[in-house]
């Protein structure tokens, strides 16, 4: 970090580690897919912390899954963490599909994250009865590594927005253009939320993808407004090269940078699906449940939620705006 205001030790550590990345370890990596550098201050930093958030966040993941599930979570818990909600696409856990037929009758986006296309089904699956292992997702990669593009102006501003200066896309293709169509409807369906974002380096652009902890259920943890411009009264940091340029205002709506997807949940005995897919917006105002249990005290002011509290680190899933190319080509996994 170069410049700027004079910061706190603890601001100054979450602006330059914790909100431009989550820099977790991935596990049990094929072997074009190089594990991730440790940071051992970050690391040691997270694992310090209370249990209090994988509970948390485990209860989250219930009440997104099947009814059974959603009945175990303390009422009065349930209900802190329902008002914390906003659905990008409605949601309700008493509606299973236990057939495949759904697979061939998608008519819209809503469709589309209830019961994605079948190559999505396929990976969630997957990631069920691997029991939860990163390295099954992993391989579902085209080991062909791929340069990062210059786009909206990186090398000029010198600033690496991504893990890595390479990226790897999933084989099939249609995988990479289902994650391209979960960015895109984020930034469409947003504003019905309060939640205006837009597809740039600046705001939203990656998402951490994992397998949750006690299910192996898939998800991905999205983080819009990702550089906020540096104003001297609302948001006095200087964040580095990739921030330069940013027209992102730090306001209330960074309370919802944080927005869950959940693949379909399988059943892990039968061929049966438990629970449909979900899209939603976790909000965390300084009042509710999501902000004071899954919040960490070092990014409180970046409102920043960390996917190991929900499972395990796989990727990082990057969309890189070149307009230039289809969608399923903005994919770069890092």
């Amino acid at each position: 970090m170069t410049g700027g205001s004079s910061i706190p030790g603890k601001l100054a550590f979450s602006i330059s580690f914790a909100f431009s990345f989550s820099l977790t370890l991935a596990a049990s990596s094929p072997h074009f897919f190089t594990p991730f550098p440790k940071i051992s201050s970050f690391l040691s930093l997270k694992a310090a912390s209370s249990s209090a958030p994988r509970t948390t966040a485990a209860h989250l993941l219930a009440l997104l899954g099947s009814a059974h599930d959603a009945g175990k979570v303390p009422a009065s818990e349930a209900r802190g963490l329902r008002s914390c909600l906003r659905f990008l696409v409605p949601f309700s856990s008493a509606t299973p599909v236990k057939e495949n037929k759904h697979l061939r009758l998608r008519h819209d986006a809503d469709d589309m994250v209830w019961w994605p296309p079948e190559p999505v089904m396929e990976l969630a699956r997957l990631a069920v009865d691997s029991g939860g292992d990163p390295s099954v997702i992993q391989m579902a990669l085209d080991p062909t590594p791929l340069p990062v593009p210059d786009v909206e102006g990186l090398k000029k501003d010198k600033c690496q927005l991504t893990r890595t200066p390479y990226g790897y896309r999933f084989a099939n293709m249609e995988l990479n253009t289902y994650f391209a169509f979960l960015f895109e409807l984020i930034a469409e369906r947003g504003p019905s939320v309060g939640l205006n974002v837009s597809l740039s380096r600046y705001d939203l652009f990656h998402g951490h993808l994992f397998v949750a902890t006690d299910s192996g259920r898939l998800g991905m943890l999205f983080h819009a407004k990702e550089y906020p411009a540096c104003e001297k009264e609302s948001f006095p940091y200087n964040m580095g090269y990739c921030q330069r340029g940013s027209n992102v205002v730090y306001d209330d709506a960074m309370n919802l940078r944080n927005i869950l997807w959940l693949a379909p949940l399988p059943n892990d005995v039968t061929e049966a699906w438990l629970a449909p897919g979900v899209l939603v917006v976790l909000d965390a105002h300084p009042e509710g449940i999501i902000y004071k249990e899954l919040v960490p005290e070092y990014v409180d002011i970046v409102r920043t939620i960390y996917e190991d509290d929900f499972g395990d680190h796989v990727a990082d899933v990057n969309y890189l705006n070149d307009v230039n190319v289809i969608s399923g080509d903005r994919i770069f996994i890092c």
